[in-house]
């Protein structure tokens, strides 16, 4: 996947490339936020047209059912390519990890709050809240994984490198 992103840069012209590996860290989280974003929505609108009907709890069903898929997907696309945080040996592995759905959990949470006060209780337009709630989740999930989760060792953010 690297080779394939650094083939497509390679392409642009000379400014262009500076400025995305100027950005890359934030130009990769756009990339896979988008498609974690993406897995999200699909997820949680194909559980809406599955269940018949509109029961209370479908709104919940959507919500953590598509947070369960989008948080895997985007622990380790995060981990490998947005953050590039090596870790060498199990027990750091599985701090990230926890700590990763950690923070996912805390957006898990403002997300049913959304969907609940939106759909449930005033009887907005599921789809339209679903595609709104992603931009705030979104910058919030940016942020918990660049300040608690993918930190370097000191305590710092990880900083992007250019390998």
């Amino acid at each position: 996947m690297e080779k394939l992103i650094k083939a497509c840069v390679s392409l642009l012209p000379k400014k262009l490339q500076d400025i995305y590996y100027k950005y890359e860290e934030k130009w990769m989280y756009l990339l896979f936020g988008g498609l974690t974003t993406l897995v999200s929505i699909v997820t949680k609108l194909i559980i809406f047209v599955l269940i018949p009907g509109e029961p209370k709890w479908e709104s919940t069903a959507g919500v953590v059912l598509s947070w369960i898929c989008a948080v895997t997907f985007a622990f380790f696309t995060n981990k490998k390519y947005v953050f590039k945080k090596e870790t060498s040996t199990k027990e750091e592995f599985w701090k990230v990890f926890f700590s990763f759905y950690g923070a996912r959990l805390a957006t898990l949470g403002m997300e049913e709050a959304i969907f609940v006060i939106c759909c449930d209780i005033a009887g907005m337009n599921k789809t339209l809240i679903t595609f709104l709630s992603q931009v705030v989740i979104f910058i919030a999930n940016y942020i918990l994984s660049k300040v608690f989760v993918f930190k370097n060792s000191d305590g710092q953010a990880q900083e992007s490198r250019n390998d």
